[in-house]
């Protein structure tokens, strides 16, 4: 069958441009295979990266139909069946046209040439979070580090990541946050926590809680999740990093730590936030912070006059319900990650 590729083309200090290439394909060919097949055989000038085409090396990361994908393990045939899906969703009807397969650049990185990114703020991030095993403050055994089959199998899932950047790329924080280390950053330093054989656990939990920077920039949009071809689930590790930090932390140690501990609290209490009291919590630290609370001034004046400040507040229904369920997932989080 024959497929329209439309490739977002663009050279360095120039503005990109749309250009369409025609092939006869088969459904089990991969994108990867169009895409030499483009080069080899219509316009030797495209640039893209390859190297394994077997989803072992992260190199053909790019943008297939709108999402950060790797080439080549994406084939026709799933596009074209994805496309129908998204097609009928809208209610849209292709009519009599060629299927078309949009192919564009990785995102949050500067274009060097067509599909060609610059990558060096991607690896740039992963070393600032010190993505090695470190055994410095450890006696070195005469034999080796040893781990049990349960410990290693804590590091099975975030060992996986091949470093494509199809997260980094999809990445909403990073998009607004050039200080967040990005998804996968953060995946593999909870694979360093995880880590038994680690001896900078605490050191490295302290760096990950600093700010934005670390594990609290993350937005939970879920687009990690969705577009990682190995099943690492970036924003699970995230989440388990905040979990170790919050294990060690009082509320008093951030706005961040008490932001999740008061929001917890509160619907514990209540069902659902009060939220006269999660500002000043929050943000007043509970009035320690005179700083934060001169803050909140302007905003509650505003809220008065428009008539939008909370005077009193009614618990939910069903507030018993809420905090056993609440309840139920603390104590299952606590059996299934003891901590020392």
């Amino acid at each position: 069958m024959q497929v329209f590729f439309k490739i977002l083309r663009q050279s360095q200090n120039s503005k990109p441009w749309m250009q369409t290439y025609t092939l006869d394909v088969d459904p089990g060919n991969t994108i990867l295979d169009c895409l030499n097949r483009i080069k080899w055989e219509q316009d030797g000038s495209l640039a893209f990266r390859k190297n394994c085409r077997n989803t072992i090396c992260g190199s053909c990361a790019m943008r297939i139909n709108g999402r950060s994908a790797l080439a080549c393990k994406e084939n026709i045939g799933s596009e074209m069946q994805r496309l129908q899906q998204l097609l009928a969703a809208s209610n849209s009807n292709s009519g009599e046209t060629l299927p078309e397969i949009t192919i564009a650049p990785m995102g949050n990185m500067p274009v060097i040439k067509d599909l060609v990114v610059d990558m060096g703020s991607f690896w740039d991030n992963l070393e600032a979070v010190d993505p090695y095993v470190s055994t410095g403050a450890r006696q070195v055994p005469e034999r080796e580090f040893l781990q049990t089959p349960e410990e290693r199998a804590k590091l099975d899932q975030t060992g996986n990541c091949i470093l494509c950047g199809a997260c980094y790329s999809e990445c909403n924080a990073r998009e607004v946050n050039p200080d967040f280390v990005g998804p996968h950053a953060l995946a593999k330093a909870y694979r360093m926590v995880a880590d038994s054989r680690d001896a900078q656990t605490e050191t490295r939990l302290e760096k990950y809680n600093q700010g934005t920077a670390g594990a609290w920039g993350c937005t939970r949009c879920y687009y990690c999740n969705t577009v990682c071809p190995m099943e690492v689930a970036p924003m699970d590790q995230i989440g388990k990093i905040k979990s170790e930090i919050l294990h060690r932390q009082d509320a008093q140690a951030s706005r961040s730590i008490r932001h999740r501990k008061v929001l917890i609290d509160l619907v514990k209490d209540g069902g659902w936030i009060d939220e006269r009291k999660f500002g000043l919590q929050v943000v007043g630290n509970s009035f320690r912070d005179l700083k934060g609370l001169i803050s909140l001034g302007p905003l509650g004046l505003r809220m008065l006059l428009r008539g939008k400040f909370p005077l009193g507040f009614e618990p939910s229904e069903g507030v018993d319900a809420v905090r056993d369920l609440i309840e139920s997932v603390q104590n299952l989080e606590q059996q299934s990650e003891p901590h020392s």
